[in-house]
């Protein structure tokens, strides 16, 4: 008598889920493009004139595109079930959801936040 698990075990053939695995050269080109974006952040530092609105415009998306790169090819969702993918995009939104929220709370928008430093 088996149990359901030993018939999945012999039903399972494991080279079926890594077939369509990527090569090492894109995982150096995604490095590559990762290191790329990252230079990016690190020279909106030098923008010395840019509003605070401005830099948040410019690093959301690129806080986006690094994170989804990051999750669809090292942890590799891009060929897991889909619903991982909704889990790790979902935390994502939130996340954005509550800092826009609290953006708001504070007055970001209207730049209304820094007034106490232009008083002082």
């Amino acid at each position: 008598m088996t149990t359901a698990i030993e018939e999945h075990d012999v039903d399972h053939d494991p080279t079926a889920h890594h077939a369509d695995h990527p090569s090492d050269m894109l995982y150096v080109k995604v490095a590559a493009l990762l290191a790329f974006l990252t230079a990016l952040e690190v020279g909106t530092y030098f923008i010395e004139e840019a509003s605070t609105q401005l830099l948040v415009g410019i690093l959301f998306p690129l806080m986006f595109i690094k994170f989804g790169t990051v999750i669809m090819y090292f942890m590799h969702l891009k060929y897991d079930n889909p619903l991982f993918k909704r889990v790790f995009l979902f935390g994502l939104i939130l996340a954005v959801l509550v800092f826009v929220v609290m953006l708001t709370s504070m007055r970001f928008w209207s730049g209304d936040y820094l007034e106490f430093l232009r008083e002082g």
